[in-house]
C-alpha cells in the first residue's frame, strides 16, 4: 500500500470522521422517516409533497432552523461518501463487499449533491423526473433498450437481494454485538425496513423494464411515484400504508445502526 493510501486509510478510519459518519446514519433515518410519513400522508388522502428524497428535504428546509439541518446533513452524507468511498478502496472484503460499498459511495454522493442544491438553489428537482430524464437518454444510445432494461432487471435483483437480506437479518454482519433486548428490537426493525425498501426497489424495476420494452422513458417512476402506484392496486391503499410503515421502522434501524453500526 503506498504513502497516500496508508494516508487516506487513516483518516477513514479516523474518530472524526467515525463520529460523522454515525451522525450521517442519522440523517438517513431522518430521510426515511420523512418519506414514510410523506407517504402515510398520499395514503389517506392528504399531503401535496412528493413522497422522495426530495421531498423529505423540503420538509427539512420548511423548518425552524431548517437550513441549519440541512447544512448537517450534508457533512453527515459526506463522511458517508468519504467512509464507503474509502470501504470500496482500502477495505480488505471480498468484491462483493467492495461493490456495494462502491454503490452506497455513490448513492451518498448524489444525496449530498441534492441537499447542496436544496441550500444553494433553494430547492430541489423531482426523482420522478430526474428518473425519466435519465432513461430517455439512455434509450436514445445504440442499444439503449438492452442497457435500460439490463438496469431494471439489476434494481429488481436488488430489491429481491433486500428482502432476502431481511428475512435471513443478514444486516446483522454489519453491527457490532449488542446486548439481547437491543438486538431483538435491530432485528424486527430491520426485517421490516429491508423488506419495505426491497418491495419498492422491486416495483421501481419494472417500470423501469417497462420503459425499456414500450421505449417509453415516462414509464420509469421514481420512489414517489412508485410508492403511489402501491394504492392503485386492488388492495387499495392499504398496500401504500404497509410500506409506508416499514419505511418508518428502517428509519428506526437507521438510528440504531448509528449506534451499532461496525466502522
Amino acid at each position: 500500500m503506498s504513502e497516500a493510501e496508508v494516508v487516506a486509510r487513516r483518516a477513514a478510519d479516523s474518530p472524526a470522521i467515525n463520529k460523522l459518519a454515525r451522525v450521517g446514519l442519522v440523517c438517513r433515518g431522518v430521510l426515511y422517516g420523512l418519506i414514510g410519513v410523506l407517504a402515510l400522508q398520499i395514503a389517506f388522502g392528504g399531503g401535496e409533497a412528493e413522497a422522495d428524497k426530495g421531498g423529505a428535504m423540503a420538509t427539512v428546509a420548511a423548518l425552524p432552523f431548517g437550513a441549519v439541518i440541512l447544512w448537517i446533513m450534508v457533512v453527515g452524507f459526506a463522511a458517508l461518501t468519504v467512509w464507503q468511498a474509502c470501504e470500496a478502496i482500502f477495505g480488505a472484503h471480498e468484491p462483493k463487499d467492495r461493490i456495494e460499498a462502491a454503490g452506497r459511495a455513490v448513492v451518498y454522493a448524489f444525496i449530498c449533491t441534492a441537499l447542496l442544491t436544496m441550500l444553494l438553489a433553494g430547492k430541489g428537482s423531482s426523482d420522478d423526473q430526474k428518473s425519466q430524464d435519465l432513461t430517455g437518454k439512455l434509450l436514445a444510445l445504440p442499444a439503449g433498450q438492452i442497457i435500460v432494461g439490463a438496469i431494471g432487471l439489476g434494481i429488481v435483483a436488488l430489491g429481491v437481494y433486500w428482502v432476502w437480506c431481511g428475512i435471513k437479518k443478514k444486516f446483522r454482519e454489519e453491527l457490532r454485538p449488542m446486548p439481547p433486548r437491543a438486538r431483538t428490537v435491530m432485528d424486527r426493525l430491520g426485517l421490516a425496513g429491508y423488506i419495505a425498501r426491497g418491495v419498492i426497489a422491486v416495483a421501481a424495476g419494472i417500470f423501469v423494464i417497462q420503459a425499456a420494452v414500450t421505449f417509453d422513458p415516462d414509464k420509469t417512476r421514481g420512489i414517489d411515484a412508485t410508492l403511489r402506484s402501491f394504492a392503485d392496486t386492488p388492495v387499495g391503499p392499504w398496500l401504500l400504508v404497509l410500506v409506508a410503515l416499514g419505511l418508518l421502522l428502517f428509519a428506526g434501524y437507521c438510528f440504531g445502526e448509528a449506534r451499532w453500526r461496525r466502522t
